[in-house]
């Protein structure tokens, strides 16, 4: 499984993996059914404590995106969680195209919509530094 951890982030190492594994499972890439690696092999593989996995991996099964079964792994939920979330973020993602559209037609140009994005992520990231 294809997961990119950047130790240095603000954004805490179990919810980086958490996120992108849901968003595997929301893209599809990973499909419901399919068994992840155990929390020894991803823990290996990605470098991390096996316990920073364990934890992600009960977040999930908590949050009914992962099915833990004893004895025999962790599997993708086939869970009305994922679809609810997926339709969810295409629901933002209409509302993000509504903001840019809105955006432009005041007049601000595609450079000062990035900036306003960057700047609404950066003071995001400094709210979770500052939390933690």
């Amino acid at each position: 499984m294809f997961l990119r951890i950047e130790k240095g982030s603000a954004v805490p190492i179990s919810r980086q993996i958490s996120s992108q594994i849901t968003a595997l499972c929301l893209s599809e890439q990973l499909q419901p059914g399919d068994k992840l690696p155990s929390v020894r092999e991803l823990a290996r593989e990605l470098a991390v404590n096996q316990n920073t996995i364990l934890r992600v991996y009960e977040k999930l099964n908590a949050e009914g995106i992962l099915d833990k079964r004893h004895g025999a792994g962790t599997y993708v939920a086939d869970s009305p969680p994922l679809r609810q979330l997926k339709e969810q973020r295409e629901h933002f993602y209409e509302e993000f195209q509504q903001l840019v559209r809105h955006g432009l037609s005041l007049g601000l140009s595609r450079k000062e919509l990035q900036q306003m994005l960057e700047a609404a992520l950066k003071s995001e990231a400094d709210s979770v530094t500052a939390a933690t």
